[in-house]
């Protein structure tokens, strides 16, 4: 099976990241990729208030677009997220799974938010947006279950672990990881993410400065359920693809049986988080 991540370097010009990202999932499919998967909030990325500004309905011209160049394509696409509204008073955070016969297979909204200071920035993502509560497993058209997950979940192993145990054999990560985390804590993370699921990896990056103060470090990335990079972006805005190899992850599953050997009986959450 062929996969891609489109890396982009998202602006709050719309139209521009648009014909981008049309521009490179139409490359990656000319590639050969079966499934492409692109980044956090690539419609629209600037300051929070661009960003949320920009926010639509569900079924809006996002979904349009994705239905109709999946079809297209003859591809599965995971359309990355964008700022969906809700009706309520915040939105939330929306990736969509479409199918290569034009339709809505899944959707998820961002379990975990991103209410952190990193080199002194203050992001707070709760402000405007309203965390998910629904862990998603969906499946590609030949039939390989995908879990989805954006951006800050990546820090959270139960819900990996729980995606993997639900029969995940592949992982979508669209992500703004911040220039800094980037570069210390990306790659760790989803190498990490793919040992412990012993599922491949698909993260798609934002790259490049949105908004001033607010840059994304690039770097997208396929790794295998082994922990072993199979591609990695350049920083520019571009897509990559791997040949992912699903007998080689059922042997890896079969030989060191992490899943199987699981103790839930065992495990105790604390009453308190003390941290």
């Amino acid at each position: 099976m062929r996969v891609a991540a489109v890396q982009l370097h998202s602006t709050p010009d719309r139209d521009r990241n648009l014909a981008a990202a049309d521009r490179l999932t139409r490359e990656a499919a000319r590639a050969g990729a079966e499934l492409v998967v692109l980044p956090e909030k690539w419609p629209v990325l600037g300051t929070p208030e661009q960003t949320i500004a920009a926010a639509e309905p569900f079924d809006g011209p996002i979904l349009h677009w994705a239905t109709s160049i999946a079809k297209d394509l003859q591809i599965d696409l995971v359309a990355g997220s964008f700022s969906e509204k809700t009706g309520e008073e915040r939105g939330a955070n929306t990736s969509i799974h479409v199918g290569p016969d034009g339709e809505l297979k899944a959707s998820y909204r961002k379990i975990h938010m991103f209410d952190v200071e990193v080199n002194g920035h203050v992001y707070k993502e709760s402000a405007h947006e309203a965390p998910g509560d629904e862990i998603v497993v969906t499946e590609t058209a030949n039939g390989v279950p995908l879990g989805l997950t954006i951006c800050y979940d990546v820090r959270f192993p139960e819900l990996y672990r729980i995606l993997a145990v639900k029969g995940a054999q592949l992982i979508a990560v669209p992500a703004a990881f911040t220039f800094a985390t980037t570069r210390d804590h990306w790659e760790v993370l989803l190498r990490a993410r793919a040992i412990e699921g012993q599922a491949f990896v698909i993260a798609a990056n934002q790259v490049g400065e949105h908004a001033p103060g607010i840059r994304s470090g690039g770097r997208s990335m396929i790794v295998d359920p082994w922990g072993v990079v199979l591609a990695t972006a350049p920083d520019t805005e571009t897509f990559i693809v791997a040949e992912l190899d699903l007998a080689r992850q059922q042997e890896i599953r079969r030989t060191l049986p992490s899943l199987a050997n699981r103790r839930p009986e065992a495990y105790r959450w604390p009453t308190e988080v003390t941290a």
